[in-house]
């Protein structure tokens, strides 16, 4: 009886092991008129935008600058949750998650989808391989923001 005990004890220790070991990481990524507030420090830059028209015009003049100052994730290989919300944009909004050069696009993981509408929050699933890689959203157009995976 006591083996037996033991034995299950041992066994459900495994399993919680093995469960917490699986448990995704969770990315949570706030979309406001062309940005992401993540990735630019939590600043946002006080854009309006009334269509996709809008935000490829603030690109255009600051793209480049906030692209040079932007935060680059540093997360982990594994299964993970872009959590991504739509806090102020009045149109719908996506997220695309690639691989960073032409390459890198055909070797690693991505993920994209849209249905975003204001003040909505959708997740993004995806197993992440080592490696470099951007995120943006075409719709609400961002800059290609930075993610690297090690």
């Amino acid at each position: 009886m006591k083996t037996t005990m033991f034995a299950t004890l041992l066994s459900a220790t495994f399993f919680c092991a093995a469960t917490a070991q699986a448990a995704p990481q969770v990315v949570e990524l706030n979309q406001v008129p062309c940005q992401f507030l993540e990735s630019e420090h939590g600043v946002n830059q006080g854009f309006k935008s009334a269509k996709i028209q809008d935000c490829e015009a603030i690109n255009a003049r600051t793209g480049k600058d906030r692209l040079a100052k932007a935060k680059t994730l540093e997360l982990k290989p594994g299964k993970t949750i872009f959590r991504v919300a739509n806090k102020d944009v009045p149109y719908e909004l996506g997220f695309w998650l690639r691989g960073a050069t032409l390459l890198s696009r055909a070797t690693l993981p991505s993920v994209s989808g849209g249905g975003l509408t204001t003040g909505k929050t959708q997740d993004y699933v995806i197993d992440l391989k080592p490696g470099e890689y951007v995120y943006s959203c075409p719709l609400n157009p961002t800059p290609d923001y930075r993610l690297v995976v090690k």
